[in-house]
């Protein structure tokens, strides 16, 4: 045995006793995950609530903090966001809905944010996906609501107004957008391109330059897209991820080609519970002004007064006749927190109507 093949003996004999060590750490961890569920099942009966959001951003905020590398925070963060995933699918299987069909950016989230041992199940439509949360058929629901290059989804926020839902996380997703075809020999003859029209819109710059003729036909997701630019042949490409690329085995002609390189999108985790504090909340919120000159003013200075930073604030129509509207709004703290508590009494009064959408933690990974 050569000096070199001796030090890796060595070191590979270190890793099988680590990752020994790991395993059985694991499976004790997921017999602890069991007994949590035997324990809310007895006191909390048919009632018991299996996915706290604010104690799973309290764990992995605590792995970043404690984490002394090689592994970056976020990757660390990302394996125990696994583990955590398959311990909970021991206490109950969780299924979440998603605007699909499978491949798209809202099956990513998904992934990210509850991990893969969670059942994500597609619908054609956000409006399916809010009915089937709170009709009790998903747990919850994953649905888009704000990206960094074209704004809010408008759909989304006027859903809220339409659903008794709760907003229970939120979680944010690098977005990258590629050209794919079944043709692997480049961007020559391509006569049709599909996609999202959010897609079509963040890469409306990169499109201009090398496909200013080519016809683009928005359809209802990008992993559509995908499915029919893969049917349809060699003349037809679509915009979409790495995942709808594998999904529909389509070859990646470009990579990258959003118009922003930190294109990114947020999804808001929508269920019918109510998430207790984790350490750093938001709150979200919409509130109908009454119908007077300054009343948006006034509503804004109780935040003010409360010394409550605002991160979001949305104009959509109220629907209770012309010209009356409603306002979304995203603030830093909790419900529970005096001040926020506070600053919601006094938005009651000075305003027409106002939903509590609900306090969640801070996006985490």
């Amino acid at each position: 045995m050569s000096n070199q093949e001796a030090e890796l003996k060595v070191l590979r004999d270190q890793i099988d006793s680590i990752d020994r060590q790991m395993h059985k750490l694991l499976n004790d961890r997921a017999r602890c995950a069991q007994q949590v569920a035997e324990v809310k099942e007895k006191y909390q009966a048919g009632d018991a609530v299996f996915y706290r959001p604010e104690r799973e951003a309290q764990v992995l905020r605590r792995v970043m903090e404690r984490n002394e590398g090689p592994l970056a925070d976020k990757e660390v963060a990302r394996l125990f966001r696994e583990v955590m995933s398959v311990c909970l699918a021991l206490e109950e299987p969780m299924r979440v809905a998603f605007l699909g069909p499978e491949g798209t950016f809202t099956q990513q989230a998904v992934n990210k944010h509850f991990g893969h041992s969670a059942q994500g199940v597609p619908f054609n439509s956000t409006d399916e996906v809010f009915r089937e949360v709170e009709a009790g058929s998903a747990h919850y629901g994953v649905v888009p609501i704000e990206n960094s290059t074209e704004g809010m989804v408008n759909h989304t926020l006027d859903l809220f107004k339409r659903f008794n839902l709760q907003i229970c996380g939120e979680v944010e997703l690098r977005v990258h957008h590629h050209l794919l075809r079944n043709d692997a020999d480049g961007i020559s003859g391509i006569k049709r391109i599909y996609s999202h029209q959010q897609s079509f819109a963040q890469c409306r710059s990169w499109l201009d330059s090398h496909f200013p003729s080519v016809e683009r036909v928005a359809v209802s997701s990008n992993a559509e897209a995908a499915r029919r630019a893969a049917e349809e042949g060699d003349e037809v490409a679509a915009i979409a991820s790495d995942m709808a690329a594998e999904l529909y085995q389509m070859n990646v002609i470009t990579r990258n080609i959003e118009d922003q390189p930190d294109n990114s999108t947020r999804f808001l985790i929508i269920g019918d519970q109510e998430v207790g504090k984790s350490g750093n909340d938001k709150t979200s919120i919409l509130v109908t002004a009454q119908n007077k000159t300054g009343a948006l003013y006034e509503l804004l200075q109780h935040f003010h007064a409360s010394d409550i930073s605002l991160t979001r604030i949305e104009t959509r129509p109220a629907g209770q006749g012309a010209w009356k509207y409603m306002f979304y709004i995203d603030f830093e703290g909790h419900f529970s927190d005096p001040d926020v508590q506070k600053a919601l009494d006094a938005l009651i009064a000075d305003s027409v109507e106002l939903k509590l959408l609900g306090s969640y933690p801070v996006a985490v990974i």
